[in-house]
């Protein structure tokens, strides 16, 4: 028996049961890829950041799923949509909850240079631009600060005592913090944001006194990544912002 559902796609569905949120995984999805979120989510929490706890990974009707503890409140992208004039008030929070991720160590989580060069060579790219972005990626500075991987409004949950909890681990990794602000940035623009995605950079840019210029050398290497899974009009616009050249 189904309860409130909160997301359904094609190859999962995510829904409430009580105090508890349960991910339910279809045979798609690989059981390494399922432990590989649920470890993540384990290895985020040991941290002591504001994440929701993971209860169990079971089996259900023989599917993989992650049970994890509900957080009651609303996602930041609502309150955004609600209140419009509170736009800049709500991206300094999402920026300082940014930081306060990038803040953090967990040694054992997936390395973001490994994941980005794997993913590199996935994309349709071309031999020459592949190498280029190999070469790129692998003269950036090595870091090992935590990375959501998919940090946008969407994955914060503001609960009712105006707690923020972030949420959706599956993509976290260890690395150069300017790679996650890069993919929000995308991620902003990819949804029609333009506007946002550069107040939001230009913020985070002041906030922590980055070269603008550091972060999109990140975009293009990004981008490919990116560009490997996704909906067909997303990935022909992530493989245009592959062009190497067009940021030296």
């Amino acid at each position: 028996m189904k309860h409130d559902v909160i997301v359904e796609r094609p190859t999962k569905i995510i829904y409430r049961e009580g105090d508890k949120v349960v991910k339910l995984f279809d045979e798609h999805y690989s059981k390494s890829d399922i432990l590989n979120e649920a470890l993540n989510q384990a290895r985020v929490e040991e941290t002591g950041l504001n994440i929701p706890k993971l209860l169990e990974v079971t089996k259900i009707d023989g599917k993989w799923a992650i049970i994890l503890e509900h957080i009651d409140g609303e996602t930041l992208e609502e309150l955004m949509k609600k209140h419009p004039e509170k736009e800049d008030e709500y991206l300094n929070m999402f920026v300082d909850l940014q930081i306060q991720v990038h803040s953090k160590k967990a040694p054992l989580l997936n390395k973001l240079k490994d994941k980005m060069n794997r993913k590199i060579e996935e994309t349709t790219l071309n031999a020459t631009t592949r190498y280029e972005l190999h070469t790129r990626l692998d003269s950036m500075p090595k870091h090992t600060k935590v990375c959501h991987g998919d940090f946008n409004p969407s994955n914060i949950i503001i609960s009712k005592d105006g707690t923020a909890y972030i949420i959706d681990w599956a993509h976290a990794t260890q690395g150069n913090a300017s790679a996650d602000v890069a993919r929000t940035y995308l991620l902003f623009y990819l949804s029609g944001k333009k506007d946002l995605a550069e107040k939001y950079m230009n913020m985070f840019c002041e906030k922590t006194d980055t070269a603008k210029q550091y972060i999109q050398k990140w975009i293009p290497i990004v981008a490919a990544s990116q560009s490997v899974k996704g909906k067909k009009e997303e990935r022909e616009l992530l493989l245009k912002w592959t062009d190497v050249v067009e940021y030296e």
